[in-house]
């Protein structure tokens, strides 16, 4: 069928070659070099992809983070609760019950992580010490040495395939989430080790839980933008099939009978399947722009201002993520938001956005940082303290009219002085 439009919903139905896109062919954008050297712009991940963009920027980023290290090239390691230590979970790949469905530029990569070895397994079927049913974020980096630290101990790999969320909905906040889920990141990349994120499936056991999902995959997806790394948007591909492709408990991926890696039309019905796939396409794309393949997507665009008051950072659509620090903001405009009736001190350094709205949307601002930063949201119809209409530390829900609206970053001073420091602010549409 060709190459589709890589910004459109893959689909994992069934025709020609096999459906899903190969998004990591090195003939594919431009010319292979071509992104070295020349000035970049970080990517946006926008909701209307299953894989995440492979610009030039993050390719030159994935490749700086791997010269770090000095990983084993054909390893990986899964991180994750449940469904990623399940042996339905790219276990088959290791053996011959496998059907690509035509997709034959896959092959290499299969057979590539099929010649790692772990402790005498293949990536594809270790039982990694950074997975454990029911757990959440956190606990793969806690303890000395945390499970993350001795899986990596281990293997030396230079990805990491990494999910959760499902259980971390009922276990903390999507704040907690968030940096827990920024400082595994950070962790990886600090050791020079690629992770390749995952949003969280559907929770259909609950529906109190799956009102949650959304704003959980908001955060991984924001992390994941943030540090530039791939992002695998799985949610996204289990709605639409026969009963989300989970299985009798509706928490957990289904399989298919004939095996989770049979990647035909009738397989990719169920969830594992699925996950399956978009796993190993997602490592294909990592590692063929990390052996120095052409990035797969064109390069992005930085956004319009510079977050200053005359110049605010132009959000261009929703949802939107976006990481800064302020403090190596220039803007010191504003103290005191008295439009808010706020008493808070805020006379640290700020960074506004500014966002146009075509219609009335209901919008949900979320700041996530972390340790001494403090860092609070403000929603403005200027770019005064004066025109402030609402205020919260991490979280703001607001029914906004169509027009021009404004947030202001803003970085809170008590008696310990400024707390400035890095943010992620994510900003989206919600019910």
């Amino acid at each position: 069928m060709g190459d589709p439009d890589p910004t459109f919903r893959y689909d994992l139905g069934f025709m020609g070659d096999g459906g899903v896109p190969d998004l990591g062919s090195a003939d594919q954008g431009v010319e292979q070099g071509s992104d070295q050297g020349a000035p970049t712009f970080p990517a946006r991940y926008p909701e209307d992809r299953t894989l995440s963009p492979i610009t030039p920027h993050v390719a030159n980023h994935l490749r700086e983070v791997v010269a770090r290290g000095t990983s084993s090239d054909d390893v990986f390691i899964k991180v994750g609760a449940s469904a990623t230590y399940s042996s339905q979970f790219l276990h088959c790949f290791a053996g011959s019950n496998v059907d690509l469905d035509g997709r034959v530029s896959l092959q290499p990569t299969l057979d590539h992580f099929r010649g790692g070895d772990i402790e005498g397994a293949t990536p594809f079927n270790r039982d990694s010490y950074a997975t454990e049913v029911g757990r959440g974020a956190a606990w793969a980096i806690a303890g000395d040495p945390s499970p993350l630290t001795q899986e990596v101990t281990v293997a030396n790999p230079r990805y990491a395939v990494a999910m959760y969320g499902t259980n971390d909905i009922e276990q903390t906040n999507v704040f907690a989430y968030a940096n827990s889920v920024l400082d595994l990141t950070d962790q990886l990349l600090d050791e020079g080790i690629v992770p390749l994120w995952s949003s969280i499936m559907p929770r259909d056991d609950n529906p109190t839980s799956d009102l949650l999902v959304p704003v959980f995959n908001m955060a991984v997806r924001a992390v994941a933008q943030a540090r530039q790394v791939p992002f695998i948007d799985l949610h996204r591909e289990l709605l639409p099939l026969p009963e989300h492709g989970l299985g009798p408990d509706n928490l957990h991926p289904a399989a298919f009978s004939g095996g989770a890696c049979q990647l035909t039309s009738a397989g990719l019905q169920f969830g594992y399947n699925v996950r399956n796939l978009l796993t190993l396409q997602s490592l294909d794309r990592a590692r063929r722009v990390v052996e120095g393949g052409a990035p797969p997507d064109p390069a992005d665009v930085p956004l319009v201002g510079d977050g200053s008051p005359g110049a605010p950072f132009v959000i261009p659509e929703l949802p939107f993520s976006h990481v800064a620090s302020t403090l190596f903001s220039t803007n010191d405009s504003i103290d005191t938001y008295t439009g808010c009736m706020a008493a808070q001190n805020e006379s640290g350094p700020e960074l506004f956005y500014r966002l146009d709205l075509a219609a009335p949307a209901t919008v949900r601002v979320l700041v996530f940082d972390r340790g001494t930063v403090d860092v609070d949201v403000h929603l403005l119809t200027g770019t005064t303290g004066a025109s402030c209409v609402a205020r919260n530390h991490q979280d703001l829900t607001l029914a906004l009219a169509a027009g021009t609206h404004y947030l202001a970053l803003d970085t809170f001073v008590d008696a310990g002085g400024e707390h400035a420091g890095e943010y992620i602010v994510a900003v989206f549409e919600t019910p």
